[in-house]
């Protein structure tokens, strides 16, 4: 089974977020964000602006026409009235001609036609009026009815009032039909649109205003976590080497482990995200061998049953000392099932085959090989080929057979390279990993 690399880099293992490569992508990465921010932003409010400045314009457009109906509506009121209507007919016709109104109609309480005068306008727009006439909302004494009425060439406004007689009781209802010319359209359109242009300029501009300081507050951030991934990565470094030390005398087994390790997970391409919890892991796996006593831990023969059931407890000893450090806890696969056995037969949880976590099955290969060609205080190191043999006796047995067989292939380079390499190459060698899989 192999896994396809998916490029992604890996942060400080909490997360998905990518911290930029210098200052040009900082730079980049700032503007991008804020540029879309910008454009979103500007984009809402000039669609707030535009509905308001459109809704601002037609209500005031509703507010001239009602202050301009209330002209005729003495006239209208006396038409309802007692008095001769001829009289009233001539005023309202004189009204008509010297306003924007295109037609006045007077309707009984009752809701029938007494008076209509149209200026010279087409038929069609007495048409669209009179064909309208059944969405009247009839307004109760102190109401109005105010109404767009919309045609292909002409924005009409319809103002119904009711008209009030001398005592009080409703006389009927007051038309004016009011016609919006093409300058008025114009204008209307040309205030929304400013409205809204002016909008989306200030959020431009108010962006262009803060990019200085948010870009100074991302590099200060910036800085600030590459130092605490930094510190994080020399924790992770100083507690590993500090029980190899106490293990071997020497920190060296860390740094080859670790760079076989990463090794056989690039040649399986696992993902770069699993690869960074494997280095983490290598590097804590026998953490808990600090609480195992010198006289075990330093035996130079074999442990007894009972010294090795106290040996057995380093894995959930570990464990206990990550916990609580939420950097450290993706070291948790690796350091508690790096013993397992593919056949079932390791501890602590006796799992098997593909249940035991992929990191611990890369890790497994690498930490035996490294440890049958070392030299220890109880052991001489084993040549290449003998310790070759030894893994391949473990494929299926104590080790995933496709890993030891991708372990074949890289093998002998990796020995020549790291096997008789000073500490200072290795160090060299795994502190490229290091900055490549935690941007350090």
């Amino acid at each position: 089974m192999r896994f396809r690399l998916r490029r992604q880099r890996p942060d400080a293992l909490a997360d998905d977020a990518v911290l930029p490569q210098g200052a040009g992508q900082l730079r980049w990465l700032l503007a991008r964000r804020l540029g879309l921010a910008a454009t979103l932003i500007g984009l809402t409010a000039a669609g707030i602006s535009w509905f308001v400045e459109t809704q601002r314009a037609e209500q005031g457009a509703l507010e001239n026409a009602e202050r301009g109906v209330r002209h005729f509506e003495s006239s209208a009121v006396r038409m309802m009235g007692k008095e001769p209507a001829a009289d009233e007919h001539a005023a309202l016709s004189r009204l008509l001609d010297r306003t924007r109104f295109v037609g006045i109609r007077v309707f009984s309480a009752e809701h029938g036609i007494v008076f209509e005068e149209w200026a010279d306008v087409p038929a069609s727009l007495k048409g669209l009026v009179r064909s309208s006439a059944h969405r009247h909302e009839w307004p109760e004494p102190g109401q109005t009815h105010k109404n767009w009425l919309d045609s292909p060439d002409d924005r009409l406004i319809q103002i119904v009032l009711p008209l009030i007689s001398a005592d009080g009781s409703l006389g009927g209802y007051l038309e004016g039909i009011s016609r919006l010319d093409r300058q008025a359209i114009e204008a209307q359109r040309a205030q929304v649109r400013n409205g809204a242009l002016t909008a989306s300029l200030s959020v431009v501009i108010a962006m262009a205003l803060l990019y200085p300081l948010m870009l100074a507050m991302l590099r200060r951030s910036t800085r600030l976590s590459s130092r605490l991934l930094e510190a994080n990565v020399s924790l992770m470094r100083s507690l590993g080497n500090a029980i190899a030390k106490r293990d071997s005398d020497t920190d060296i087994h860390n740094y080859r482990v670790t760079y076989y390790a990463i090794a056989l997970a690039e040649a399986m391409a696992l993902p770069e995200r699993e690869i960074a919890h494997l280095v983490v892991g290598a590097f804590l796996h026998d953490v808990g061998k600090i609480g195992i006593p010198d006289n075990i831990l330093l035996k130079p023969g074999k442990l007894s049953d009972d010294e090795f059931k106290v040996m057995k407890t380093h894995v959930l000893l570990g464990i206990d000392i990550v916990d609580g450090d939420p950097w450290l806890q993706c070291a948790v696969p690796t350091i508690r099932s790096h013993h397992e056995r593919f056949d079932g037969s390791g501890y602590p949880d006796g799992l098997t085959g593909k249940d035991i976590p992929i990191v611990a099955r890369v890790f497994a290969v690498v930490d035996v090989f490294d440890a049958l060609t070392s030299e220890r205080p109880y052991k001489p190191a084993l040549p290449f080929e003998d310790a070759m043999v030894m893994i391949d006796e473990g494929s299926g047995r104590h080790f995933d057979p496709e890993v030891v067989e991708l372990f074949h292939s890289i093998a002998p380079r990796l020995f020549q390279t790291a096997a008789s390499a000073e500490e200072s190459l290795l160090k060299e060698l795994l502190g490229k990993s290091l900055a490549r899989y935690f941007q350090a």
